[in-house]
Order: structure tokens, then C-alpha cells, then sequence
């Protein structure tokens, strides 16, 4: 029989440590990181605008008991919710991640750091009416600007070198440790606390991936990440109470989440934490599609002018070669029936298929309505997919970071066209075409909830940084509340 375990308590894991001092005492001096993040913050409030058009996504907002009222409460914005803290992560995270068109972060693991406002929004807003109501003075969006630039950076940098894809568990593991980080800084949590609250998000239950792959893709993929931002803000407020935390939560010898969830692989870490995740995130500009299938998508839309301008169609092709990236092969190469919504927009050849016969893609063409075209299916029939190992490499190489696809089209008359797109609109080496047409898309957004005078106010402020980074949170908040 082995020796009787030794009951002394470890000091706090490194990991955990670099985690907490990062959120709480590292300065952000890049311009770049903030004019990155007030495009980001537009995006993603943007994106939660337009989902609110969709039922399957509002039925879920709201308090968990109807007619609850919180004074001082978060505004979820383009509604007139106004809820405690930790529902409203749930209701702004949920309608952020609904339509998969915010920020990614792609790695050994992916994900969508901009999650995180979920989080920092509800509890900088939730602080920042508090404070006015006992004449203190207000949160400022700088403080959520910092607070997003620092949770990118947290989630991020754990994805550069760790893959929880692979060993099953859910991206949004990152953001619930991400986001209990700083929102803990922002609840003003002792250094003490705050590991202790980064420890239970750790020890927490994580998510499995059985929602975003086949057989069983469906809409908990659209609020898991709500559900990751509610968590870390109960989990840090119950650290404030006192509670205590779980030093080796990450390395304990069997009990711990290395040995337990991450086959007793302890994480890498291919840099420090600073500001280089926001400034090199991806945005989903022109196409709500997971990120792996954006440059197949443009070079789709490439493809079907080409077949416009030949006075010829979707029916005169006889097969695509999809030449991509491993990451895109396990992720979203998919046959057989496509069963939701959730399920299309995670399929390489349906969104390829779209833009072929129409065009266009939109959130609205992964409705049944538009699946139910029998031309669809027979299209993705038609496409076949393989890895181009070069591909592969220049996706994890952290000087080029591309998402490379390329559409090998062989058409009925024999003809073979070809488009290969390296880098997405949204790439940072696409900043300069990419941001005027983030923009547009914030504009679109605005319109569809409010009157032209709001519009014009919103834009007034998140247009400017400096006003940005001046006007109280509940202020900038209000401005959304219908």
C-alpha cells in the first residue's frame, strides 16, 4: 500500500499566480491593443443587435424569474431587461455568440474572446450604477476596454499551445477562466480572492464539444459561452464573500484538472501575457460562419462571379476539391443530413454551397427555410475535402497565422477554375480594407433596433476613443436600452 498523502496545503499553482497578477497589475500601453479593442466592442454588441431578430435566441433572455426587478441592475443592451449581474452575462453573452459572427482567436484551440464582454459588461455597468446611486463616481469604458484587452489576452494565450478540443472539453473553459480574472479585478477582489476565484472556475464542470459535432450539433453552442460569463461572475462573487479556493486545483496528483480532464499534460506557453491577442484577433466581417470556412467563403463568392460573368451556374459544375487546413477538416467537414441551424453554419460544404448558388450568405440562409433547397445537398454532394499540409503549417505559425483555403472548380464543359484565399477580411494583414467594412456592419446593426437620432449618438462615442474611454458605462449602456 502507498504512504498516506501529504495534507499540506501547496501554495497557489503558477499558472493560476500568472493569471491574477496579469489582470491586476499589468499596464496596457498599446494603442493598437485599444483602438483594436473599441473596434472589437462595436463588433460585438453588433453582432448581439442583430441576434435579437432571431426567436430561437430572445426566448432565452430575460430574468430566470419574470417580473424580478433589480435596482441598479445591468441594461442588456437593444432590450429593456435591466438584471443582476450574473443573468445578465448569460442574456448579453447568449445574444454576442448566437449568430457565430463575433471576434476568433484561432490555435491549438479556438475560440471567441470577445465572449468575455459578456461578463465585463454586466458587472462594469451593474458597478458603475451602483456606484452613481450612493454618490461614487461611475466605471468608465476605458475600464472596459483594459478589462477586454486582458481577458483576450488570458484566453488567448492559453489557446497559443493547449488544445482542449482534443481531449473533449469546450472552448468556453477559457472564458470562464478569463472572464472570472477580470471581473474579480473589476469587483475590486484581493489578490487572495481572485486566485481563489480563477481556482474554482478551474475545479468548475467543464462543457463538453458534444454540441458543436455531429451527430449531435445544436443551439447550446449559440449560449454556452453566455453560460461561461454567467459562471465566472458567480464564482467571483462567491470568492468575495470569503470563500476559500483550491490551490493545486491544476496540478493536485489525480484529483487535478491536469490529471482528470487534460490526459496529466501540464499546459504550454508559447509567450508572456501582454496585448498581442487583440491586437492580432480575427474578425468575422462579411460572413456569419465559423471561422475556419471564411476564406473558403470568399473564394466561393470569387467563384460564383466567375461563373456569373460565363453566363453559367451552380448546375454546371461537376466537383469541388475543398484543399484546406486540418483545423477545418475536424471541425466542420460534414455529410449526411444537416438538422438545425447550429449545424449548418459548422459545415464547410454547406457554406461553400450557399454563396454558389445565390451569392450571398447570411445568418438567415442556415434557416430551414433556405436549407430546404434540394440544390443544397446536391452541391455539397459534389465537393470532396483534403488536407494541404502547408495549410496546416502557416495556421500555427505565429508570424503568419493564415486560414488558408483554396476551391478547386471542375465544370461540366471541363473547365477547372481555381481560387485560394490565404488571410480573411477580418485578418490583422487586412486591417487597412477590413475596418471601414466593420463599420458598415456596426451601422447595419444599429439600424435594425434603433431610430436614426440613437444611431447617430452611438456612433457620435464609439467612433471616438477618447469620448469612448471618458463616458460612464451606465451612460454608453443607456444608449442601447430600447
Amino acid at each position: 500500500m502507498s504512504g498516506s498523502i501529504s495534507n499540506e496545503r501547496p501554495q497557489p499553482d503558477k499558472v493560476l499566480v500568472d493569471i491574477v497578477d496579469y489582470a491586476i497589475s499589468y499596464e496596457i500601453h498599446s494603442e493598437l491593443a485599444y483602438e483594436t479593442a473599441r473596434n472589437c466592442l462595436m463588433d460585438t454588441l453588433g453582432c448581439g443587435l442583430e441576434a435579437l431578430e432571431y426567436p430561437a435566441c430572445t426566448k432565452l433572455l430575460g430574468p430566470i424569474v419574470p417580473g424580478t426587478a433589480v435596482p441598479n441592475g445591468a441594461r442588456v443592451p437593444g432590450t429593456q431587461f435591466q438584471l443582476d449581474p450574473v443573468q445578465a452575462a448569460f442574456n448579453i453573452g447568449a445574444m454576442i455568440r448566437w449568430l457565430d459572427f463575433n471576434d476568433t482567436w484561432l490555435a491549438e484551440e479556438w475560440g471567441h474572446p470577445s465572449d468575455n464582454l459578456g461578463a465585463i459588461l454586466a458587472v462594469a455597468d451593474w458597478l458603475s450604477r451602483t456606484a452613481v446611486a450612493t454618490g461614487k463616481p461611475p466605471f468608465l469604458m476605458k475600464q472596459v476596454l483594459t478589462a477586454m484587452i486582458k481577458a483576450h489576452e488570458i484566453q488567448g494565450c492559453i489557446a497559443l499551445e493547449n488544445s482542449f478540443n482534443k481531449v473533449g472539453l469546450d472552448h468556453v473553459v477559457l472564458v470562464k477562466v478569463a472572464s472570472t480574472a477580470v471581473v474579480s479585478q473589476l469587483l475590486g477582489l484581493t489578490r487572495e480572492q481572485s486566485i481563489n476565484a480563477v481556482s474554482q472556475a478551474w475545479v468548475d464542470g467543464q462543457s463538453l464539444r458534444t454540441y458543436r459535432h455531429a451527430p449531435n450539433t445544436g443551439s447550446r453552442k449559440s449560449w454556452a459561452a453566455g453560460d461561461a460569463t454567467s459562471r465566472a461572475v458567480r464564482l467571483a462573487l462567491i470568492a468575495k464573500t470569503g470563500e476559500m479556493g483550491y490551490p493545486s486545483v491544476l496540478t493536485a496528483e489525480t484529483w487535478g484538472f491536469y490529471d482528470v480532464s487534460f490526459k496529466g499534460q501540464q499546459f504550454r506557453f508559447q509567450r508572456p501575457y501582454g496585448s498581442y491577442v487583440m491586437e492580432n484577433v480575427l474578425f468575422k466581417i462579411s460572413f456569419p460562419a465559423e471561422f475556419h470556412a471564411q476564406t473558403a467563403i470568399e473564394a466561393a463568392m470569387k467563384l460564383y462571379a466567375k461563373l456569373s460573368d460565363a453566363g453559367k451556374s451552380a448546375a454546371d459544375i461537376r466537383r469541388i476539391t475543398i484543399r484546406t487546413h486540418e483545423a477545418a477538416i475536424r471541425i466542420i467537414d460534414k455529410r449526411g443530413p444537416l438538422n438545425n441551424p447550429a449545424d449548418r453554419d459548422h459545415c464547410i460544404q454547406y457554406m461553400i454551397a450557399i454563396p454558389l448558388l445565390f451569392g450571398r450568405l447570411l445568418a438567415s440562409d442556415y434557416e430551414d427555410t433556405v436549407a430546404a433547397d434540394p440544390r443544397i445537398d446536391a452541391l455539397r454532394e459534389k465537393m470532396e475535402t483534403v488536407e494541404v499540409p502547408q495549410f496546416t503549417a502557416d495556421y500555427h505559425d505565429p508570424e503568419k497565422r493564415s486560414i488558408a483555403n483554396s476551391l478547386r472548380m471542375e465544370l461540366m464543359d471541363g473547365a477547372v477554375w481555381e481560387e485560394t484565399v490565404e488571410y480573411p477580411i477580418g485578418h490583422k494583414r487586412r486591417r487597412k480594407e477590413g475596418i471601414p467594412l466593420l463599420e458598415a456592419k456596426f451601422k447595419a446593426n444599429l439600424a435594425r433596433r434603433f431610430s436614426a437620432n440613437r444611431q447617430q449618438e452611438i456612433l457620435n462615442v464609439s467612433l471616438d476613443r477618447r469620448r469612448l474611454e471618458e463616458i460612464a458605462v451606465d451612460k454608453y449602456v443607456d444608449l442601447y436600452v430600447v
